[in-house]
């Protein structure tokens, strides 16, 4: 949770990882990355973005309050290999008092291309009731921060896509 005492964080413009490794144990017998590592390395961006927002593992221990997955869609558009350097980038699109809803890129970190998307609808959930819970309004007023900044971006033309066959195929 976010000490009061401290600054209100920045919140750039999409939020941007730190530089991540496709580590060797992650590569599938095609020779590239495995589509069960793409979601680690997303989901280790979510944890540097919640530890921003406020609601990261500290969150936990000392509110006994997480957050669950309830929808993920990912897409990947092209392979990544074994030691390619990477970023994700995390993309607030909106929330209310239960519920976020974020996008994010992998990007190969040198050469600049997208690698993979993510789109994610998250749960504030009580840990000890294992309900979902509303957020505090600490939590509230950074996930605004975020919000006024991100909104500055484009939607993703990814957003929102549904699974679907080609009409032409």
């Amino acid at each position: 949770m976010l000490d009061r005492n401290d600054p209100d964080p920045v919140f750039f413009a999409p939020f941007v990882s730190s530089l991540m490794r496709v580590e060797p144990q992650w590569i599938d017998y095609n020779g590239h990355l495995n589509m069960a590592y793409y979601n680690v390395l997303f989901d280790r961006a979510v944890d540097e973005a919640y530890e921003l927002i406020g609601i990261g593992y500290d969150y936990l221990k000392r509110h006994k309050h997480s957050t669950f997955t309830a929808e993920v869609h990912v897409r990947y558009l092209r392979e990544i290999k074994e030691g390619d350097p990477v970023r994700v980038t995390f993309q607030l699109l909106d929330y209310d008092a239960k519920r976020i809803h974020y996008f994010e890129q992998l990007f190969h970190a040198t050469e600049g291309w997208v690698s993979a998307t993510s789109e994610n609808m998250t749960l504030h959930v009580d840990m000890t009731a294992k309900k979902v819970a509303p957020f505090p309004d600490a939590v509230m007023r950074s996930l605004a921060a975020m919000k006024a900044s991100h909104s500055r971006l484009p939607v993703p033309e990814a957003v929102g896509r549904r699974i679907t066959m080609p009409k032409n195929a």
